[in-house]
């Protein structure tokens, strides 16, 4: 029972990210939907600015925090609406505080009960324990490791709050400002005439990004490869 009740807050969030799933919320975060609601989006920033500025960090921070597929096309979003600057930085807020209240409730969830954790699990721990700023900054900074899964996972493994919050706003951030970019480029290609689609990826004022983000991907695995040989 104390398990369980322990870990209500994750289930929680959990079940809040597959019902609004399941509630056609992946229909309104998409790049078709991004395109056709295109100029409401901007007339919505003009009219109220404060009110769509907290109500996009609101909706970064419930994705992120329930786990709902589409947090690109919303990162996106925001760097076409409110441009690469402030984009980044309420991004990097909601992003941040998704986060946060998932580590949490995951942190919450894995320190319930009082029977000893199975011995692999004990393993792991202490392979973590052993060196967990690499680990924790390793996991952070590989974009092919879904954010949400991973804010689980540094909660299952007791990474330190301080480390989990550098780790979040240093690799997310660093990611952010990349796909911020490509927000904002494709809302500079619109303003020219150009249809929103997913052939404007390979336009050449969206090169720089799309490779920054390729090779940024590829940087902590070459590391992690590299220290091996070293070990070897």
């Amino acid at each position: 029972m104390n398990r369980l009740r322990a870990a209500l807050p994750l289930l929680l969030l959990l079940t809040t990210g597959l019902v609004l799933f399941f509630a056609g919320m992946g229909d309104h975060l998409s790049l078709a939907r991004l395109a056709r609601d295109h100029a409401d989006l901007l007339m919505a920033v003009r009219m109220h600015p404060w009110l769509s500025r907290i109500a996009y960090v609101g909706l970064l921070t419930l994705v992120t925090s329930t786990g709902v597929p589409g947090s690109l096309i919303v990162i996106v979003a925001g760097g076409l609406v409110f441009g690469e600057i402030e984009g980044v930085l309420l991004s990097s807020i909601g992003l941040l505080l998704g986060s946060l209240l998932l580590f949490l409730a995951g942190r919450y969830a894995f320190g319930g009960g009082h029977k000893p954790a199975p011995r692999l699990v004990e393993r792991l721990r202490h392979g973590y324990a052993a060196h967990p700023v690499n680990y924790t900054f390793f996991l952070r900074f590989v974009p092919v490791f879904p954010f949400g899964a991973i804010s689980v996972a540094l909660a299952w493994l007791r990474c330190p709050m301080w480390l989990f919050l550098l780790a979040t706003f240093l690799g997310g951030s660093t990611m952010l400002i990349f796909e911020t970019a490509i927000g904002a480029d494709l809302g500079h290609s619109m303003k020219h005439g150009a249809e929103l689609g997913w052939h404007m990826l390979f336009s050449q004022q969206l090169l720089l990004p799309l490779t920054a983000l390729a090779l940024l991907a590829l940087l902590p695995l070459a590391m992690h490869r590299r220290q091996q040989r070293k070990r070897d």
